[in-house]
């Protein structure tokens, strides 16, 4: 093949999962067991890398097939393998290494929807061939890739990414301080499935089956995910992209870690007592903050309080004046934010709870200095509300609504910031 890059389409593919509805982002999530609905899983026992005398091949043994693209990257010379969509769980890279021609192999979640392979070779090979056969009975499908040895002059004039709209990912974006960022250029929404691991959250039966808080927001901040990424707005991580805990500190410090510019946390609450359902927004409570600061302070790493300011050397009441002038700024901008969100999803005519904007001291709204919000987005203890949660016609809407509400946001926010800072 000479090189050539080559693009699989679904319709080439048999037994292709046609319909993408999850993936992670970056996350927010580099690992295998992403929580996909409806992906392919990784076959161990069938999967395998060799040498061979003219290169090196690679089987990968997949549940059912799915469209793929291959194409090859200079410096070091590596082979890329994109998927919609695979997990990776129980691969081992060890396992894609060869004596002679592989020598590296990274995989997991690249943006929503879209799982990678990376192999680095230990010397230039192109690519002979690539074949998915599908068993027309069972849809197990097995790729297989032979790579053969070449000039490193013929294989830099190969390398590259196909350009191909069907296809083509969001172009990585430098990761600079948010004063610095181009007003044009995407935002980075970290969004934060509440729950996970020994957290179920709350839980709910519905056709004999039981459903867990945790489960259900970790598919829709995935779902929610890939909608903003392809709005081209706005970048993507996940505070977790599995099912595995996470503490309420490290969740903010991790949006501090990626210089997140919106943190949006989300939950499906259940109430023993009581009738409540609709979804409902909250910010951080005014009487909160001062009470936020103080275990901010006592709990955080310094270096995770505010993004590019150093307070490692700082006493308290200097880090507590600083956070309290950093949230002078961003508690309007969360209230806004709020604000923006509840229009966006009441215009798109979302089951809303009769009072849907709210302010409470919730851990993971305590970030001084990234506009943060927490969704309720139901009430597991509402049939209704777990009804529509379990629709994924109704996910879609109100994943459409809020972004909807962070578009809007996002033009009122640039227009006032500067006399914000005033």
């Amino acid at each position: 093949m000479n090189g050539l890059k080559i693009i699989l389409t679904a319709a080439l593919v048999a037994g292709s999962a046609l319909a993408i509805t999850g993936g992670t982002t970056q996350a927010l999530a580099q690992v295998g067991g992403q929580g996909f609905s409806g992906l392919a899983r990784i076959e161990v026992a069938q999967t395998s890398a060799k040498d061979s005398r003219s290169g090196a091949g690679l089987t990968l043994g997949l549940s059912q097939g799915v469209p793929y693209r291959l194409f090859t990257l200079d410096g070091p010379p590596r082979v890329v393998m994109d998927f919609q969509e695979v997990d990776w769980g129980g691969l081992e890279a060890e396992t894609l290494i060869t004596d002679d021609g592989i020598k590296a192999a990274q995989f997991g979640t690249y943006v929503p929807g879209w799982s990678r392979l990376v192999l680095e070779l230990a010397r230039p090979m192109q690519i002979e061939t690539a074949a998915m056969n599908v068993d027309p009975v069972t849809a197990d499908a097995r790729l297989t890739v032979a790579l053969r040895d070449t000039t490193a002059e013929e294989f830099a004039a190969h390398t590259g990414a196909p350009n191909d709209a069907r296809w083509d990912l969001p172009a990585p974006t430098p990761m600079l301080t948010r004063d610095a960022r181009d007003s044009l250029a995407p935002l980075l929404v970290v969004i934060d499935p509440g729950h996970g691991g020994i957290d179920p959250g709350a839980e709910a039966f519905i056709q004999g089956r039981l459903v867990q808080e945790k489960d259900l927001m970790l598919q829709f901040a995935i779902e929610l995910g890939e909608m903003l990424v392809r709005s081209g707005q706005f970048n993507v991580q996940l505070t977790r992209d599995d099912d595995y805990f996470v503490s309420l500190e490290r969740r903010i410090a991790l949006a501090h870690q990626a210089k997140a510019d919106l943190f949006l946390s989300l939950h499906a609450d259940s109430l023993s007592e009581g009738l409540a359902h609709g979804t409902t927004v909250y910010v951080l409570s005014k009487d909160a903050s001062d009470a936020a600061s103080a275990t901010l302070v006592e709990r955080h790493e310094r270096g995770d309080l505010l993004a590019g300011t150093d307070l490692s050397q700082a006493d308290d009441r200097v880090t507590d004046v600083l956070l309290d002038l950093a949230r002078l700024e961003t508690h309007p901008r969360s209230e806004a934010l709020a604000g923006a969100m509840v229009s966006g999803l009441k215009a798109q005519g979302g089951a809303m709870n009769r009072r849907p904007l709210r302010e409470a001291g919730f851990s993971v709204l305590k970030s001084a200095d990234i506009p943060s919000v927490l969704v309720e987005i139901g009430f597991l203890s509402s049939p209704r509300d777990l009804a529509n949660l379990m629709d994924a016609a109704w996910r879609e809407n109100t994943a459409r609504g809020i972004l909807n509400g962070l578009l809007s946001w996002r033009i009122a926010d640039e227009s006032s910031r500067s006399l914000v800072r005033q």
